[in-house]
């Protein structure tokens, strides 16, 4: 074979090596049924047992990634042995950066959900409905950069939203492409202004 067919399957191992493993955050949650609880994106989301529930539904997605990644692994070194080298070579590449990356935020890191992040926000949600709210008619949304009163504007948490699962307003192509390159982070820094409210 050709330096160019080579590489080209190179490249192809590698892109199925890289988004293989993300296919239970990429697809799991996107359905209708996942999401009737849920305004669609980009609007903020109401803070409640719902979007809790879905922080932690989207940690173990997140989680089971490490899981899914033995697959391309394992057929990535059984083509570098018995199939063609720069194929397995370049999934098995891909693969292995995308296990060693997750087993670092998930052990030392801050990994895009977490369970202390839906503890946070339940806080403020019970502050909400305590002596201490923000107002008369407390409801707590989450914002893009912030968690803030819906109805009076008090920002009650400086946090930015990560990708919460929903189907995506810019498209399932372009909405695809955004998640693979943020794997799930929020695209934007905390920024304290109401200029950046829509994702």
């Amino acid at each position: 074979m050709s330096f160019v067919s080579q590489a080209l399957l190179f490249f192809i191992g590698a892109l199925i090596g890289h988004v293989l493993p993300r296919f239970p955050v990429l697809l799991m949650s996107r359905g209708r049924g996942f999401n009737m609880h849920f305004p669609p994106h980009p609007e903020p989301m109401p803070l409640g047992p719902h979007l809790n529930q879905r922080i932690l539904h989207l940690s173990t997605f997140y989680r089971l990634g490490l899981i899914v990644v033995i697959v391309p692994m394992s057929v990535g070194l059984a083509s570098v042995r018995w199939g063609n080298p720069a194929f397995g070579f370049g999934l098995w590449l891909s693969a292995g950066w995308f296990f060693i990356n997750r087993l670092q935020s998930i052990i030392s890191g801050q990994a895009p959900w977490t369970r202390e992040i839906a503890e946070k926000l339940q806080g403020v949600a019970n502050r909400s409905i305590s002596e201490n709210q923000c107002c008369a008619w407390a409801t707590p949304v989450w914002g893009m950069t912030r968690v803030y009163c819906s109805n009076c504007g008090t920002k009650l948490l400086a946090m930015a939203r990560p990708d919460l699962g929903r189907k995506r307003s810019d498209g399932r192509i372009i909405g695809t492409l955004r998640l693979l390159i943020s794997d799930g982070y929020p695209m934007v820094a905390m920024i304290d202004s109401d200029l950046f409210e829509e994702e």
